[in-house]
């Protein structure tokens, strides 16, 4: 018998370059600080009591069991009627629309079920930190094209630019995380002109639709023929409904590229639990709840934004989302010239409040002095939060 450890075989990593992520980090540096969290994005308070009364009275109705692989019929009838209703496009709802476990499931299959090896993907950066790893996962190559820097809007001549025969899909997301932009009609209808001539896919991102703010309105990909031909439109009852831990989405596509995207979905997941979707199915008879948002969150971010006048941080615009990005440029010397990184660690063991840098949402750590805060938190957590920051 050999006194040598067993050994542990080793293995070649499909992520050789990802590791703990910026939100592990910042909420942990957090924790131990004691510092008020804006930095990972999801609300600190409850949601609905008559959400949860739909989904306890399905458990006690005995609603426990496997729903069918797609969703339960009820949820995906009452999806494809908002968006019928939203944004005039019809969805058959037994072959078009799909319930996922969370939108970031969402966007891994429908990467998964189009693109392989010798596939090209375009995303434009900065990008929700799945979308990247997605795509190397499936042996496909990442084409980033940058937002505009400080305005974060689509550069279409940059994007033409990076399409190329190889170009399987490109990843869009309105309203924008981290930087709280809203593509425009024109940004749709340019993308839609864009991609007439191609077989390119699109993934259009949509988690935040219901957090957009006056004047403007959510631009889904929904209401463009030309787009929806070609798009797996994902969204999240998380985000929506204040529930981001029950991680629930769904996609909406067109019946072949569903039939694609549920023959991954069933392997990968299969089908996502069943009281949950059906409290939600439940719960969405009464629209008010979505269509009151705006002005739900519109007045958080406006109470955010008045506290962070009476800072030295310069504040960037904020249309939709949860998300207010300020730039540090006009701050002391000694912070301002700190990579955002690292200013963002200072800010939360010496101010007592945590944030994200925007480098975490570039591959390349592109740092442009901006970094991004949640609201999507209690009027107390955010007067706390203004009240430390006014220091600056």
């Amino acid at each position: 018998m050999t006194s040598e450890s067993p050994k542990t075989p080793a293995f070649p990593s499909r992520l050789p370059n990802v590791g703990t992520t910026i939100f592990t980090v910042m909420s942990a540096l957090a924790a131990e600080h004691q510092a008020v969290n804006l930095g990972q994005g999801f609300p600190d308070f409850d949601c609905d009591p008559k959400l949860v009364d739909s989904v306890s009275t399905a458990m006690r109705q005995g609603l426990n069991q496997y729903p069918p692989m797609p969703g339960v019929a009820p949820l995906r009838e009452a999806v494809a009627s908002k968006i019928e209703t939203l944004y005039g496009r019809t969805y058959n709802a037994t072959t078009e629309i799909t319930v996922t476990a969370g939108a970031t499931q969402a966007i891994l299959t429908a990467v998964l079920c189009c693109t392989g090896p010798g596939d090209e993907v375009i995303v434009l950066e900065p990008c929700y930190d799945s979308y990247v790893p997605n795509i190397e996962l499936t042996g496909a190559k990442v084409v980033a094209v940058p937002l505009t820097p400080g305005s974060f809007r689509p550069d279409f001549d940059k994007i033409a630019a990076a399409l190329s025969p190889k170009t399987r899909a490109i990843i869009i997301n309105s309203p924008h995380n981290p930087s709280g932009t809203v593509w425009s009609p024109a940004d749709m209808q340019r993308l839609e002109d864009l991609l007439a001539p191609t077989n390119v896919l699109l993934i259009s991102d949509e988690v935040y639709e219901h957090m957009v703010y006056a004047p403007l309105r959510h631009e889904s990909a929904a209401r463009y023929p030309g787009l929806a031909a070609r798009a797996f439109i994902v969204s999240s009852f998380g985000k929506t409904y204040h529930v981001t831990g029950w991680k629930i989405g769904y996609v909406a596509a067109p019946a072949h590229l569903m039939a694609e995207f549920r023959k991954v979905h069933q392997f990968n997941v299969f089908t996502v639990n069943t009281p949950m979707q059906q409290g939600l199915a439940t719960y969405m008879q009464d629209p008010r709840p979505y269509l009151d948002l705006p002005a739900f969150y519109g007045a958080k971010r406006d109470l955010f934004r008045k506290g962070l006048e009476k800072t030295r941080f310069r504040l960037l615009p904020c249309e939709g989302t949860y998300f207010q990005c300020v730039s540090i440029d006009n701050l002391a010397i000694a912070e301002r010239d700190l990579p955002e990184g690292e200013f963002c660690q200072w800010l939360t063991r010496e101010v007592g409040v945590a944030a994200i840098p925007l480098s975490a949402f570039y591959r390349d750590g592109f740092d442009q002095k901006v970094i991004r805060f949640c609201f999507a938190k209690k009027e107390e957590t955010l007067e706390a939060a203004m009240g430390r920051l006014a220091k600056l």
